[in-house]
């Protein structure tokens, strides 16, 4: 196991501790905000308590994702359950997307028969509400968010805080000039900040499956940077993908000088510890070639594009 390896699963007990205090966050202000909602008899905030619930569902997969993937390796799986956290952050995008358009729906009958609301008692609720969101936002950004799952948790986190925002705007204007139309309008707004966050999760956890090079990094770059090691006349069918969040593999055939296999084994370590120290791919598979292998359609195809 590299040391990109031991440290992804190091980091993935700490986010496991991260996620559980969310998931507890949220749940509360779920509860919370149910209560005051049917209290308040406001619309808003019994939205808001659904759309706490719903992350609090999606929290828990994220943790049970990651829990998954601390399984080790075997034979039907030589990669282990990493992408089990991959898998969960594509879900929890959709979700968002779809939590974005329920309220756009809610928006819309909003616009058509505005609620009665109690202002002063949701604009407790929704105060209570955006502490503790930011209490769990401070949590999970403190580790970071290289990983995909806890970032896909974090946006989580972070709509329900916006949401939280544009209910107290919503009812402190109610309260201030009984103009109830507020509360729809700024749900539009809501939606369009999730959305945008959701929107990108999902593509970049998709690109994760459909084995996209990272795109940190540049696949020109890497092969230029692997020519310039002594012994290496070459490089071509170069595959560069991310296996999870912060785990990056490679594929390539080396051209090398004529030489004693004993001796090509200095030119592969050279260029492992280059590419684990220089662009952090821990995971890399070579296959050492004396001359160009113009029997292979796919090294044919690359060396034509090269």
């Amino acid at each position: 196991m590299t040391e990109h390896t031991h440290e992804y699963h190091s980091m993935t007990k700490t986010n496991q501790h991260r996620l559980l205090v969310a998931i507890s966050i949220t749940a509360s202000i779920a509860i919370v905000e149910l209560i005051g909602g049917i209290l308040s008899n406001s619309l808003a905030l019994i939205g808001d308590a659904a759309h706490m619930f719903t992350d609090t569902v999606a929290l828990g997969l994220s943790l049970f994702a990651l829990n998954l993937a601390r399984r080790p390796a075997s034979q039907t799986r030589t990669y282990g359950y990493l992408r089990a956290e991959i898998l969960a952050a594509l879900t929890n995008g959709i979700v968002l997307i779809l939590i974005s358009a329920y309220i756009s729906y809610e928006a819309y009958r909003r616009f058509i028969e505005p609620p009665q609301i109690q202002g002063g008692l949701m604009l407790v609720i929704a105060i209570i509400g955006l502490l503790a969101n930011l209490i769990g936002l401070t949590i999970l950004r403190r580790g970071g968010l290289r990983n995909l799952n806890v970032k896909s948790a974090f946006l989580h986190m972070w709509s329900d805080a916006v949401s939280s925002i544009g209910v107290i705007v919503a009812a402190t204007i109610i309260l201030l000039t009984g103009w109830r139309l507020i509360d729809p309008i700024i749900t539009i707004v809501i939606v369009v900040l999730i959305m945008r966050g959701a929107v990108r999760l999902v593509v970049e956890a998709s690109n994760i499956l459909l084995e996209t090079v990272p795109k940190h990094l540049n696949v020109s770059h890497v092969a230029s940077e692997v020519k310039k090691i002594k012994g290496v006349k070459d490089i071509h069918d170069v595959h560069l993908w991310t296996i999870t969040s912060g785990i990056y593999a490679l594929s390539c055939h080396l051209l090398i000088e004529d030489r004693m296999v004993s001796n090509s084994v200095g030119i592969v370590a050279e260029v492992n510890q280059m590419l684990s120290q220089k662009f952090g791919i821990g995971h890399s598979t070579l296959q050492l070639e004396c001359e160009e292998c113009q029997n292979s359609p796919v090294c044919h195809i690359e060396g034509k594009n090269r």
